[in-house]
């Protein structure tokens, strides 16, 4: 709630005599200074976290040539031009053993994806995480991926980014609200940071992470977002990630195509999701710690990798070779099926790495593959090879993710096609309509909803704030004196005491005082007080206008189960009370007619009505021409 909706609900008078009642109303800008604060230091931590990014690529390089080739080098390399015949297996086992143990000693919190861990904190732990994560999380994922581990590098970065901005936010004096937007605008500058996709990133934030949208949040995230990207520029390259060939606008038959891929993909996106949770529960099975887990899953990796090495690594090639739309059918089908097997099995097993990439690499597979076959059996439709792929792997990432926004705009970042935005749109809206009615998680979410911690869906707003107090307050003002017996008081409870509530207290000259509940009053007589003066209550009130947000908190903080309502003008004048009670069958109320079924317009009430406007139309017609006859 802002402090504007508090501060204009809330007086309370220092002294008995409230015509002298401060007044607290700042008039506080909905951007305040602490979003300027924010702002900065989020800007300085996503300078932070793009030399990060920047390291993180180099050590990933660096163990790979280190694992691969046996050379000390920093220069890009990829494990498919390996030559180690059948030792290959071995050195993804080897990687998978060294994050088990960094992950028994260290902190067990490395495993895993990435985004879903950054989401639990800011649920459950308002948004604290353990400053070794910024550590050890790149250090593991680059270890993962270097030995051959089939994931992408931005989930890590996601996750460091995430951990430093909590860092930085446990450092700092703010609020847990504050410390989630400096870990969301940490976590999405690494994902920046590595794609150079500013507006992706922010999108990533609202769908995923936020779980709101509003300007206190989106300015730092915004900006730090922006820093990252170019951090990006800067020490990567200014090119898009994925370069691609022009694509052509899309036409009507090719449009509807690209629609109904996006469906098709939609279920296999719920397929591969369950199967990743699928593998999990296998692992959960075994009767050994989970330290040797991600040993066990990177054998997959190593046997999958001696007949296709291309499918270990990272893989970003990879994409940018789908999306040419010129790939051999082996290759299409080795990153469709081989790339899945390798990855869901590496990844159900607990070690550390990204699911981005291998979902873009799936779906850019599985993409181009449904597009070689429709043009195949239906030449005459006019489909383009490199946009299938494009909503192929944006589809995927809809559909598992349930990020729509974040996949269409990604795709789009990062290969800077502008006629693909409406293949994109399309697909991913079908991807993500059929993945919603075939799993109630997404990849992203379901870990989290296993351990029962429930993750918000929509965005509603407020029904609380957006009512204010004069339309629930009731008119009818239970009130007492403040010289009045306590014992007469409960007596004669009728039109002095609000339905079990409490009552107003006024003066002689019916100047309000404050509010009292109940059980005070029935405490104050066990305790042998013989009038209302004697007892201990609240000076406070709320306006007209002030909100039920504003006005539920305020009886939260002070402990009272009805407030006066007064005039802003004449605050001695005492309007009405609010009540808990009104304030929560008004909001039970507002919900149930927004979810009500209603029909506004009887189509066959309304014909019914004009059919018989034209019957009467008919006779009064038939009259005229008969008086006129005579």
């Amino acid at each position: 709630m802002h402090d504007k909706d508090i501060d204009e609900s809330i007086s309370i008078a220092p002294s008995l005599d409230l015509s002298i009642a401060r007044e607290q109303e700042e008039n506080r800008p909905l951007v305040s200074k602490r979003v300027l604060f924010l702002s900065v230091q989020v800007i300085f931590n996503a300078i932070i976290i793009g030399f990060i990014a920047k390291a993180l690529v180099a050590l990933i390089s660096l163990i790979t040539n280190l694992s691969f080739y046996g050379k000390f080098s920093l220069e890009e390399s990829s494990p498919a031009h390996n030559q180690l015949g059948w030792l290959v297996i071995l050195i993804p086992v080897i990687g998978g053993l060294v994050v088990g143990i960094m992950a028994r000693i260290g902190s067990s919190a490395i495993r895993g994806h990435g985004i879903p861990e950054a989401m639990e904190q800011v649920l459950t732990n308002k948004s604290r995480i353990k400053p070794i994560i910024t550590l050890l999380k790149p250090l593991s994922a680059a270890i993962s991926i270097g030995t051959g581990g089939p994931f992408g590098a931005e989930g890590p970065i996601i996750s460091t980014g995430g951990a430093f901005g909590s860092l930085a936010g446990q450092i700092m004096h703010i609020s847990p609200n504050e410390r989630k937007i400096m870990l969301t605008a940490g976590a999405t500058a690494g994902m920046a940071a590595i794609f150079g996709t500013p507006v992706a990133a922010v999108l990533l934030a609202i769908e995923l992470l936020l779980f709101e949208f509003s300007p206190r949040s989106i300015i730092p995230v915004a900006l730090g977002c922006a820093t990252g990207a170019a951090m990006h520029y800067a020490l990567f390259s200014d090119a898009p990630v994925f370069s691609m060939p022009d694509i052509p606008p899309a036409g009507t038959d090719a449009m509807i195509c690209y629609v109904v891929m996006g469906a098709v993909i939609g279920v296999i996106a719920a397929f591969v999701t369950k199967s990743i949770y699928f593998i999990e529960d296998l692992f959960e099975k075994l009767p050994i710690h989970w330290m040797w887990w991600p040993p066990i899953g990177s054998l997959a990796v190593g046997i999958t990798g001696y007949f296709a090495p291309y499918t270990m690594g990272v893989g970003y090639s990879n994409i940018s070779q789908l999306l040419s739309g010129s790939v051999s059918i082996q290759l299409i089908l080795g990153l469709c099926f081989l790339k899945f097997i390798s990855w869901s099995i590496s990844l159900g097993s607990g070690t550390s790495g990204g699911t981005l990439a291998p979902l873009l690499t799936i779906g850019g597979a599985t993409g181009l593959g449904l597009g070689v076959i429709v043009t195949s059996l239906f030449p005459q439709i006019n489909i383009s090879l490199p946009t299938c792929a494009l909503i192929g792997m944006a589809a995927m990432f809809a559909g598992s993710a349930r990020a729509l926004l974040t996949s269409i705009v990604f795709a789009f970042e990062t290969t800077l096609q502008p006629h693909g935005l409406l293949p994109l749109l399309g697909a991913c809206t079908a991807s993500y309509f059929v993945s919603f009615f075939m799993m109630k998680s997404s990849i992203m979410t379901e870990k989290i909803n296993r351990r029962g911690v429930p993750t918000p869906d929509a965005y509603e707003p407020d029904i609380l704030r957006e009512l204010n107090v004069e339309e629930v307050m009731d008119k009818n003002v239970p009130a007492v004196r403040v010289n009045e017996n306590i014992k007469d008081v409960l007596e004669a409870s009728e039109g002095k005491i609000q339905n079990g509530y409490g009552a107003i207290i006024l003066d002689k000259e019916d100047k309000i005082r404050g509010a009292i509940n109940l059980k005070d009053l029935y405490q104050g007589l066990l305790k042998g007080s013989t009038a209302i003066s004697e007892l201990k209550y609240d000076e406070v009130f709320v306006f007209p206008n002030s909100t039920l947000l504003a006005a539920i908190i305020l009886m939260e903080e002070r402990k009272l189960d009805l407030l006066p309502v007064v005039s802003r003008q004449h605050k001695e004048k005492v309007l009405g009370v609010i009540t808990k009670n009104l304030i929560l069958s008004t909001y039970r109320r507002r919900r149930e007619d927004s979810d009500e079924h209603q029909q506004e317009i009887s189509i066959k009430r309304s014909g019914y009505k004009f059919l018989a406007r034209t019957k009467r139309l008919r006779e009064e017609q038939s009259k005229r021409l008969f008086r006129g006859t005579k």
